[in-house]
C-alpha cells in the first residue's frame, strides 16, 4: 500500500485537490442558489436537488472545457512548435511526430511496451494519437454539456423575466454563451503561455516542470541531459 501510495502520489494529491474544490463550489454555491431564491421570495433548493441542477452543471462543466481544451492544444502545439530553452518544449530541430524508432513502435518497440505501439496498421496509429483523441473528446463533451445547461438556466431566466424561450442554436450564438466561454479560454491560453516563457529563465529545484538549475537559459531540459 505505502508504495503504491508513493508510486502514485502525484495523481492522488491532484485527485484529493480536485474532490475537495468541486465538494467546496457545491457547498459555496448551494449557499448562494438559496440566498438568490430568499431574494426573490422562492422556497430554498435541497442540497441534492442543486448539485443535480443546470445551475451546478454549467459551472462545472465551463471549467473542464476550458482546462481540457488547454491541454488539447498544448499536446498539439508541442508536435510542430519549439520554444527554445523551455522545459515545456522538444529542442529546435525535433519538430513534427518522430520516427518509429524514436518512437519505439514496430520493431523498435522495447519489452513492456504497451501491446497497440507493437502491433502497427490502425491500431498502432490509433494508440500513437490516443491522448490528443481522449482529451478533445472529454472537451467536447464537456463544452456540449456546459451549452445544454446553460440553455437550460437562461430559459429558466426568461420564465422569470417573461421574455421568450430560446433554442440551442440561439444560445450557443448568444454574447452570454460566448462570455462565460472565452473567460476561461483566455485564462487558460495566459497561464500556458507564462508557464512555457517563464520556465526559459525561472527555476524550481526538484520540480519536473522546472530545467536544472544551472542549465543555461536557452538550452531546454532534453539537451542538458
Amino acid at each position: 500500500m505505502r508504495r503504491a501510495l508513493r508510486d502514485n502520489g502525484l495523481s492522488l494529491f491532484f485527485l484529493a485537490l480536485f474532490v475537495l474544490a468541486l465538494c467546496g463550489q457545491a457547498v459555496a454555491g448551494f449557499a448562494r442558489e438559496n440566498a438568490e431564491l430568499a431574494d426573490h421570495g422562492r422556497p430554498p433548493l435541497g442540497f441534492g436537488e442543486f448539485v443535480s441542477s443546470s445551475s451546478f452543471l454549467v459551472d462545472v462543466a465551463e471549467n473542464w472545457q476550458s482546462e481540457f481544451l488547454q491541454f488539447f492544444l498544448f499536446i498539439a502545439a508541442t508536435i510542430w512548435f519549439v520554444q527554445r530553452g523551455s522545459p515545456e518544449s522538444k529542442k529546435p530541430g525535433d519538430e513534427g511526430v518522430g520516427t518509429d524508432a524514436e518512437q519505439l513502435i514496430g520493431r523498435h518497440a522495447r519489452t513492456g511496451s504497451p501491446r497497440w505501439a507493437t502491433a502497427g496498421g490502425w491500431r498502432t496509429t490509433l494508440y500513437s494519437n490516443s491522448l490528443l483523441l481522449v482529451m478533445g473528446a472529454i472537451f467536447a463533451l464537456s463544452w456540449f454539456a456546459q451549452s445544454l445547461a446553460g440553455l437550460v438556466v437562461m430559459n429558466e431566466e426568461n420564465t422569470l423575466h417573461g421574455a421568450p424561450s430560446v433554442t440551442w442554436l440561439d444560445y450557443v450564438a448568444s454574447p452570454d454563451f460566448w462570455d462565460r466561454t472565452l473567460q476561461n479560454w483566455q485564462s487558460e491560453f495566459l497561464a500556458v503561455g507564462a508557464m512555457v516563457a517563464f520556465s526559459i529563465y525561472l527555476r524550481q529545484r526538484g520540480s519536473a516542470e522546472s530545467k536544472p538549475v544551472g542549465t543555461p537559459h536557452r538550452v531546454a531540459a532534453v539537451e542538458s541531459e
